[in-house]
């Protein structure tokens, strides 16, 4: 399956539009990581734990995207767009919200 950010794909055709298609990707906030990562904002640096959080989240979200759309019958995905979030749960926590979302077709 192709995946693209972009509304065509290159050398191909689009013969159908399928719908669109949406996968989110949840994480509950870890203490350990926070705890590490409000040290770095004050040391500076980067927060090495959540860029693999964020790295992980993103390729789920796209499997999952990948999964709904072959179930339309797509053999691509075209216009992705991915955006994070957070969910505040209640005062002990934080979610993390990763989405992606894009149209499944049918190419040539």
């Amino acid at each position: 399956m192709i995946l693209t950010t972009t509304d065509v794909i290159q050398g191909r055709v689009i013969d159908s539009y399928l719908g669109i298609v949406t996968a989110e990707v949840v994480y509950g906030s870890n203490f350990l990581r926070d705890f590490f990562a409000s040290i770095r904002d004050v040391i500076g640096g980067r927060t090495a734990s959540y860029e693999r959080l964020f790295e992980e989240g993103q390729r789920k979200a796209f499997a999952e995207l990948e999964q709904r759309a072959a179930r339309l019958g797509a053999n691509a995905i075209v216009g992705i767009e991915v955006d994070t979030g957070t969910i505040n749960v209640d005062q002990s926590g934080v979610l993390i919200l990763i989405t992606a979302t894009g149209t499944a077709v049918k190419i040539k």
